[in-house]
């Protein structure tokens, strides 16, 4: 299966379980923190810096006015003359083009499939979970106090839409940016795996051709 296949998922959705237990199943690398350790190693950047950019995107209005107008688009404007978080960006996806060329992976979050949207390598998913299931993984493995789970969910996930809507341009969690989407309390984190595989392998093996208009078909 030669794919980079990139998971965006709810806060508490299990996504980046199902990552790395689908990276493990196929044999490929895994790549979640481990991207921010190699941008910060290439780019001098701290760590915390990178992981800091995301935390800060609570509000869209707020932290559009403090990164400025989205200047990467700009061809004039320099690498120095960017924000910090644009350049930590920037590095970021730099790092995310270098391992999707060196060959297969998993990719966890950090807009990948935005980063990679010209590469037709590349399988986009997305992981979701109702709200009383994330609550309930919260909980037990975040050790986010009960009182405050269902807040602490709905903050993240606004950070994460924040942060991918303001450097990609596009709108988080929406459907026409991804291959598949997964409900991870409905079907369950192994059964996420397989079904992932299953689908990269159908399409690879053309079970599901185009449709066309031939015969009245649409």
């Amino acid at each position: 299966m030669n794919k980079i296949i990139t998971i965006s998922r709810q806060f508490g959705s299990g996504g980046r379980e199902i990552g790395a237990k689908l990276a493990q199943k196929l044999g490929i690398p895994f790549y979640d923190n481990e991207l921010i350790a190699r941008a910060a190693k290439e780019s001098g950047f701290a760590e915390a810096a990178f992981d800091n950019a995301e935390k800060k995107a609570t509000n869209s209005f707020l932290y559009s006015i403090a990164m400025g107008m989205n200047a990467y688009g700009n061809q004039d404007i320099g690498f120095t003359h960017l924000s910090l978080d644009d350049q930590l960006y920037l590095a970021q996806s730099n790092i995310i083009s270098k391992v999707a060329q060196e060959g297969p992976c998993v990719i966890v979050g950090r807009c990948a499939d935005y980063v990679l949207r010209e590469n037709e390598n590349v399988v986009n998913v997305f992981i979701w979970a109702s709200m009383e299931a994330r609550k309930d993984r919260a909980v037990r493995l975040y050790n986010i106090p009960k009182n405050k789970v269902e807040d602490e969910l709905i903050k993240a996930d606004k950070r994460r839409a924040n942060y991918y809507n303001y450097h990609a341009s596009e709108k988080w969690g929406k459907a026409e940016n991804y291959h598949l989407s997964l409900r991870s309390d409905y079907i369950g984190i192994d059964n996420a795996v397989e079904s992932i595989i299953h689908y990269i392998k159908s399409a690879e093996a053309g079970v599901n051709p185009p449709f066309t208009k031939e015969k009245g078909e649409f």
